[in-house]
């Protein structure tokens, strides 16, 4: 593992000495500064009051419960009290579905068909039409279909190659009125898919009936040269969450360093490591900082909702934002789990060195430097850190798809420690980051503290240093070089 290099210079002193004046005094280091009063105590005292809401309302915080809203109200009041404007944006969710019976009907016997998007139901009676195979079975490009014509038909593939929406957006560009992936894994238990085959929010972007079906139904398909039937009837079921969004006043806010930690638990346990600590971290960080700071960028703290569903508040938030909005966000910072009681100490993976060999896209420029950056200060505080490599289905995915810098940290969640690891930071090999992931022991009384003392300062470190400039050799595009796009 590599010793990272310094972080990115503060700006330069300003002012000319004369003969009658004395030289104006150095601008203040933010980011030290802020460092030092994101104290562990400070951001403890934030755990202690997300325990107390979890235990008040049956022992969680999850997306769509009351838990879930007293969370909201919380850190809402806090953020407000300070001076803060706050907004608590409303967005939708699915949550799932009643009602319907999907199925194919092949040759008079019906089959298990999952309906990929509940957003999208069939006309009653379903869809009846031959169904077509491209002559690659992936059907991830229209040459995959070669001199096949699926016009008016319902195309059949496998689940191989790209994500379900790849493959329905290829099936209607050649005309067809359905869509069957072949699959064992289904969109309720996507166990086994192939990476990328459900991507996040993949539902809201069809326009055609997409089923699953699995090789049962992919036999007696082959079987026939008859029409078949195809309902996906089952009607969704949506719910109303909040984001909480509160942004400082002074600042360039064409030049915006956004922060943000998914707010939620999980539906079996109150959450105080996962996500508390990143919760408690980006709050504690907001109120030192508070609405007026010196540095030269707005700082736009975010806790999302639905994080442990499918991280549609970031997701739906991003895609509220249009161009020039976008552009005006100069990176993202997320802080996910930051106490694990078996903790190590990890960068989210910025130059995507953790991947060695991998084909990998490249990500928004920018992101190798805030991972210097925060893995700088990490050897400060006295640990030496490590990459995790970026996910897909997590908070800042949606702001890695619009082309937006990305870094943050976390002590880890399931994973196991290794041999190594446990020489380097100490704790258990062969045990998971944290034991209580996701379990109702994730409670306030198993966050570890001393790790909680290294990340939240970290965190802040890191808020500060591009609040008071994105430039340097670890800094992000300025405002006229940002490659900004629809996610």
């Amino acid at each position: 593992m590599r010793v990272r290099t310094a972080a990115i210079a503060l700006v330069a002193l300003v002012g000319a000495v004369t003969s009658c004046s004395s030289p104006d005094p150095a601008p203040p280091d933010l980011a030290a500064e802020l460092a030092s009063k994101v104290t562990v105590d400070g951001v403890y005292r934030h755990l202690v009051e997300l325990q107390k809401i979890a235990d008040e309302h049956d022992g969680n915080r999850a997306d769509g419960s009351p838990g879930y809203q007293a969370s909201v109200d919380y850190v809402a009041k806090v953020l407000h009290d300070k001076g803060f404007d706050v907004q608590t944006p409303e967005f939708q969710r699915l949550s799932g579905s009643r009602g319907g019976k999907p199925a194919l009907t092949v040759a008079g016997r019906t089959y298990r068909a999952d309906q990929a998007s509940l957003l999208l139901t069939t006309r009653p009676g379903g869809v009846r039409a031959l169904s077509l195979r491209p002559r690659k079975p992936a059907g991830c490009t229209a040459a995959d279909y070669g001199s096949v014509s699926v016009k008016g038909a319902i195309a059949v593939v496998d689940d191989s190659g790209c994500s379900i929406v790849a493959k329905h957006d290829v099936a209607v560009g050649k005309g067809a009125v359905g869509l069957l992936v072949v699959s064992q894994a289904t969109p309720e238990r996507p166990v086994g898919a192939p990476p990328g085959l459900f991507t996040p929010g993949y539902y809201q972007n069809m326009t055609i009936p997409v089923g699953v079906v699995d090789p049962s139904a992919d036999a007696a398909l082959r079987r026939t040269d008859a029409p078949v039937t195809l309902v996906l009837d089952n009607k969704p079921v949506m719910t109303t969450s909040r984001n909480v969004i509160a942004q400082t006043t002074s600042g360039d806010a064409h030049d915006v360093v956004v922060v943000g930690a998914h707010l939620d638990s999980a539906g079996s346990g109150p959450g105080i490591n996962d996500n508390g600590s990143g919760v408690a971290t980006v709050l504690e960080t907001a109120l030192q900082l508070g609405p007026q700071h010196t540095g030269a960028n707005a700082v736009r703290f975010a806790l999302w909702g639905a994080g442990e569903v499918s991280a549609d508040g970031a997701a739906d938030y991003v895609r509220s934002l249009d161009q020039g909005q976008l552009d005006d966000v100069a990176l993202y910072l997320d802080f996910d789990v930051l106490a694990s009681t078996n903790a190590g100490y990890f960068t989210d993976d910025g130059d995507q060195s953790s991947q060695p060999g991998a084909t990998v896209a490249p990500l928004p420029d920018g992101s190798a430097g805030i991972e210097r950056t925060l893995a700088a200060r990490l050897n400060v505080e006295g640990v030496r850190p490590a990459d995790i490599p970026l996910t897909r289905g997590t908070d800042y995915a949606r702001f890695l798809a619009a082309g937006v810098p990305v870094g943050g940290l976390t002590t880890g969640t399931s994973q196991r420690k290794t041999d190594v690891q446990a020489r380097i930071w100490g704790g258990r090999a062969g045990v998971a980051f944290d034991p209580n992931y996701r379990t109702a022991r994730d409670t306030v009384d198993n966050v570890d503290r001393d790790a909680l003392g290294i990340m939240a300062p970290a965190a802040a470190f890191a808020v500060g240093t591009y609040a008071q400039s994105i430039e340097g050799v670890n800094g992000v595009p300025a405002r006229d070089q940002r490659k900004r796009h629809e996610p």
